[in-house]
């Protein structure tokens, strides 16, 4: 369980495919204080963490995360969004985040707001968002500002574009999404999702 605020970037420096697998050797200033098979969401992916070796850690992505997710795209150098999972007495300061990706979406606009950027986001699911709800980005959580079909965008402040990998985004890029929890289970339920 994740609170979608991002502790810190990491970066991508090694990729070994193994079969229809792909182990990704990921570098973080927190690497010290992981242990083996604790999770950790990367770009809002949940990963387990497999091995540890000074600064870096070793997670593996199975081919359904592969065909969910943008970590296909991953290379060496990347910058990924990292967050530890929640500890249950702490504050909850985003909103309940799973880890698991359920579709990715194209960035088709980015505006910038004179002091902000706005930053909108086409997707294929039929899962819809709601104004002033929640949704998760490459494992950050905002607040949905303007919600069409298959269509949001959020508005990010400067502190959360230069903290996390949104200052890399450009139009055409590929984002994971994590609809917020609360609403697929009340569009599954009124028949909108199956």
């Amino acid at each position: 369980m994740f609170t979608g605020i991002i502790e810190q970037l990491g970066a991508v420096k090694a990729i070994v495919k193994e079969n229809e697998n792909i182990h990704f050797t990921i570098e973080a200033p927190f690497t010290n204080e992981l242990k083996v098979d604790q999770s950790v969401a990367h770009n809002g992916t949940c990963l387990t963490v497999v091995s540890i070796e000074g600064n870096e850690y070793v997670v593996t992505a199975i081919q359904e995360t592969l065909n969910k997710t943008n970590l296909g795209q991953w290379e060496v150098g990347s910058k990924i969004n990292l967050e530890r999972c929640m500890v249950m007495n702490g504050r909850l300061d985003g909103h309940i985040v799973q880890g698991h990706v359920d579709t990715t979406a194209e960035c088709i606009a980015i505006e910038d707001q004179d002091g902000s950027w706005k930053f909108t986001f086409r997707y294929e699911a039929s899962q819809p968002t709601v104004e002033k709800g929640s949704a998760t980005v490459n494992g950050v959580s905002l607040t949905v500002v303007d919600s069409k079909e298959k269509e949001f965008s959020v508005c990010i402040i400067p502190y959360t574009f230069e903290h996390t990998n949104f200052h890399q985004l450009k139009v055409g890029s590929k984002v994971n999404l994590e609809f917020d929890i609360i609403g697929k289970y009340v569009a599954k339920l009124m028949g909108k999702v199956y």
